[in-house]
């Protein structure tokens, strides 16, 4: 196949220049808008009729694989008596299918990829006008291209890859924008025919997702809501399902033995929650029975916080620098029944929290179990990110603090479904140690139902104005 350049002043006269000196079997390989008019990139398998007979066309005409499949010809695509438009052209091109390069072959039908291809192209403007304006855009650009490549003048094979392979990465740049524009049209047309068909499983699904469970959980458990239920049944039951989804552990801390560590990101509250959880024990076992350790070596003054918690409830308070002081406290107060680790806080994007969480399992100290603490008022990607850091250790459960700073509990009940995390205990104040309860499923899913109603439904409020500076 050799490749050859043509240059009119419009298309019609591009498209007689290729007619007249390759035939109507030339195949058009691209075309763009030129200075001093169109230009045309035509390829043929053989040497005209017009032009002799040399010994190097023959091999080249009669060299096809028997599997290729034929490029369609220039009589194909525009036909002898067809119109000369550029649209016209585009449309055959790219959207019948491809045929022998025989005119006198009939016409193949037309597949559903072409038609819609088809359908896209007639919205499209392929006037002759759109194509003068486009050559007003970037004079400077074709004139260096014309430089390159003077009329009438045959390029080399070797020369059209670099452009062809430009061509195509700036299609599928193109294709790739219409196609993530079209799923987002098809979504949205699936999600209003679901509308249609199930009005209240589309509205519930709406009032989950404001209540602050995903979307994923909420098109899940909306699934096996009865058809047949109405609007006030159904959203009791998936409240009922949710509650069932949920996994607490109940008093596990308070009613076992041996050593727990508290560990998760800075401010959620840790070590509050370490004397809350030695002063309940302290109540039930005695103060003798239970000891406190912090490893947090970077926050100032948190050796102190902890040690005076300890002073007020009568328990002993300790801190370890490295994992063998750790390990070496451990196994001195190996006669409590419960000793109660304080970790550092550190962003789920800190590498020191990796090496925080190696501390646990150096194989010299006992089994440590690890409560990942989280504030019940963190947003739900930032959940996510929290639980996929601690991916590394087996976490026995999970503990939300803060409830009382929360408008939406939905986050941090969706992430526990979805990652399977049991939920141990909740707080909801500073107070020592009243401020921290057992964690049930009902009363998590009925606070947040409660908080929805109050904080989530906005359109009842009156004061829905924006301030301005």
């Amino acid at each position: 196949m050799k490749i050859r350049r043509f240059f009119g002043k419009d298309m019609r006269e591009a498209l007689s220049q290729v007619k007249a000196e390759l035939g109507s079997d030339a195949v058009i390989m691209s075309n763009r808008k030129v200075a001093d008019g169109i230009e045309l990139v035509a390829a043929y398998d053989k040497e005209p009729e017009a032009k002799l007979f040399t010994p190097k066309a023959a091999p080249q005409a009669a060299a096809k694989t028997p599997g290729q499949k034929a490029v369609p010809s220039l009589s194909e695509i525009i036909g002898d008596d067809g119109p000369d438009s550029l649209k016209a052209l585009l449309e055959k091109q790219h959207g019948g299918n491809p045929v022998a390069s025989s005119s006198a072959q009939p016409k193949q039908p037309m597949s559903a990829n072409a038609k819609h291809a088809n359908e896209i192209a007639s919205h499209l403007d392929f006037s002759e006008a759109f194509i003068d304006d486009l050559g007003t855009q970037s004079p400077a650009q074709d004139v260096v291209e014309q430089e390159t490549f003077p009329e009438h003048q045959a390029s080399s094979m070797g020369e059209t890859p670099v452009s062809q392979s430009a061509e195509l990465a700036q299609i599928k740049e193109e294709l790739a924008s219409l196609r993530d524009v079209l799923q987002y049209q098809v979504a949205d047309l699936m999600e209003a025919k679901n509308k249609r068909q199930k009005p209240v499983h589309q509205y519930l699904v709406t009032r989950l997702t404001d209540m602050g469970l995903s979307s994923a959980l909420a098109t899940q458990l909306i699934s096996y809501t009865p058809a047949h239920y109405n609007e006030r049944d159904a959203w009791v039951y998936l409240l009922n399902l949710l509650a069932n989804r949920i996994n607490v552990t109940g008093n596990d801390i308070l009613s076992s033995q041996g050593a727990v560590a508290l560990v998760g990101p800075t401010g959620t509250g840790k070590t509050t929650t370490v004397a809350k959880l030695a002063a309940r024990y302290a109540q039930k076992y005695g103060a003798e029975s239970v000891a406190m350790i912090t490893i947090d070596t970077y926050r100032i003054a948190a050796y102190e916080q902890l040690a005076t918690y300890g002073k007020i409830i009568g328990c002993t308070v300790r801190k370890a620098q490295t994992s063998e002081e750790l390990a070496d406290l451990l196994f001195q107060l190996r006669h409590k029944r419960l000793v109660l680790i304080d970790t550092a806080g550190f962003s789920q994007r800190d590498s020191r929290l990796i090496k925080q969480i190696k501390q646990f399992d150096n194989g010299q100290m006992p089994k440590v179990k690890k409560y990942l603490v989280a504030q019940a008022n963190t947003q739900y990607p930032a959940l996510q990110r929290i639980i996929q850091a601690y991916d590394d250790i087996e976490l026995s459960g999970c503990i939300f603090t803060k409830l009382d700073e929360c408008y939406s509990l939905g986050e941090v009940l969706s992430a526990a479904v979805e990652y399977q995390l049991p939920v141990s205990y909740v707080t909801d104040g500073q107070k020592v140690p009243e401020d921290i309860k057992i964690a049930e499923a009902k009363s998590l899913v009925s606070a947040a139902a409660k908080l929805y109603k109050k904080y989530g439904l906005n359109h009842t409020s009156g004061n829905n104005a924006i301030k301005t500076a």
